[in-house]
């Protein structure tokens, strides 16, 4: 156990002697819903005495344990001091029905509302954000955390433009070396070495799967749960996917998975590019050498690129695979991906062609607001 993560233990213990309760209206103006999930919703307020704007985040007693509030809570309190983490404001509290605390509140919505479907976001905004969220991901890893949630609505926007971002929901949070577990999920967010965990009972099913019921069920009577320890290349893989999600709208494959043709696609093009020195084994030792030796294409014998990321730089491409290495031990770290920052990313035609779907998709935003305005008015 790390000091970081003894101290957060203790910080919980001490926090739950002193939880009070309150009564939300009393003390808060209650604006609007900011979000919700499976852990419950977020709301926005303001602060009736202090006039203080803020996002009260409110998890069920019922379905929630007052340790994982606590921890989520002192995470965000004590170790989420950098620009681009979502902190908590010190107030908490809970009420018959929640437990709740506040924390800082994003006006501007996000990620996820600024990613147009099949178009994506604008290549130096996406860039504006990768190299915030590589500098948030590098702070937490430097603590001894990894974040392993990271997806576009768990990212949030401070302005209209992506100037400023932060990452936020510390809920899946866990100590690196932390023996957690394996979980495979239908989502190109899940690593590759996830795949053993497939068919176990706390895995995600594929609709495939759920279409064959019984063979599943056949298949998890002989599946053993798999331990594995909690490492930062979780995030380093999500970080990948969710650049690519910026860039285009859409993702890379549809899951991570050996029997899905797009990221088989992906795998063969890595192969290729890495050699057949470098045996695809997601549990093989580290290479010994640096970034630096990959800084270029990182492809031998320009092999045929995988079609999905045809419309990449050179650039990009070894951006993607430093991240999406389907070895985890090999897997790119966020800070290394800084080093890719700056270049263009995206072909010249296909940033032209998503130039023009952007300015259809706000001309037809135009039309629709302008509609909406004028039926007010006859109204």
């Amino acid at each position: 156990m790390t000091a970081a993560t003894k101290l957060l233990d203790e910080m919980c213990h001490l926090t739950a002697q002193s939880l009070t309760s309150m009564d939300t209206s009393e003390h808060f103006k209650v604006l609007k819903l900011l979000g919700e999930g499976s852990y419950g919703k977020v709301m926005l307020a303001v602060h009736k005495n202090q006039g203080t704007p803020m996002a009260l985040k409110f998890f069920p007693r019922e379905s929630t344990s007052l340790f994982s509030f606590l921890r989520e809570y002192n995470f965000s309190l004590s170790f989420c001091t950098h620009p681009s983490l979502t902190r908590a404001l010190g107030i908490v509290y809970f009420t018959p029905a929640h437990y709740i605390f506040a924390q800082q509140a994003s006006l501007f919505g996000d990620l996820y509302d600024v990613i147009l479907p099949e178009v994506g976001m604008e290549e130096n905004c996406c860039q504006r954000v990768v190299s915030q969220l590589c500098s948030a991901l590098s702070h937490l890893h430097s603590l001894g955390f990894v974040h392993r949630d990271l997806k576009p609505e768990n990212v949030f926007l401070c302005d209209s433009t992506c100037r400023w971002i932060k990452l936020g929901d510390f809920g899946m949070v866990k100590a690196k070396g932390t023996k957690v577990p394996e979980v495979w999920y239908s989502s190109p967010y899940c690593t590759p070495e996830a795949e053993v965990a497939r068919g176990n009972e706390d895995s995600w099913p594929t609709m495939n799967d759920r279409n064959d019921g019984d063979k599943v069920d056949e298949e998890k009577k002989t599946k053993t749960r798999v331990l594995v320890s909690v490492e930062p290349s979780t995030d380093s893989w999500a970080l990948g996917i969710l650049t690519y999600a910026m860039l285009t709208g859409s993702h890379p494959w549809a899951e991570t998975a050996n029997d899905c043709r797009s990221y088989l696609k992906y795998r063969e093009w890595f192969d290729q590019a890495k050699g057949p020195e470098d045996e695809l084994d997601v549990w093989a030792e580290p290479r010994t050498d640096t970034l630096g030796d990959e800084a270029g294409l990182g492809m031998k014998d320009n092999p045929p690129i995988a079609p999905q990321f045809a419309c990449f730089t050179p650039l990009a491409c070894s951006f993607f695979q430093s991240l999406l290495d389907p070895r985890p031990q090999h897997r790119g770290r966020p800070d290394d991906a800084l080093s890719y920052l700056g270049g263009d990313w995206m072909m010249e035609k296909e940033r032209v062609r998503l130039e023009k779907e952007r300015m259809k998709s706000r001309g037809k935003g135009a039309i629709k607001n302008m509609k909406e305005m004028e039926g007010r008015g006859q109204r």
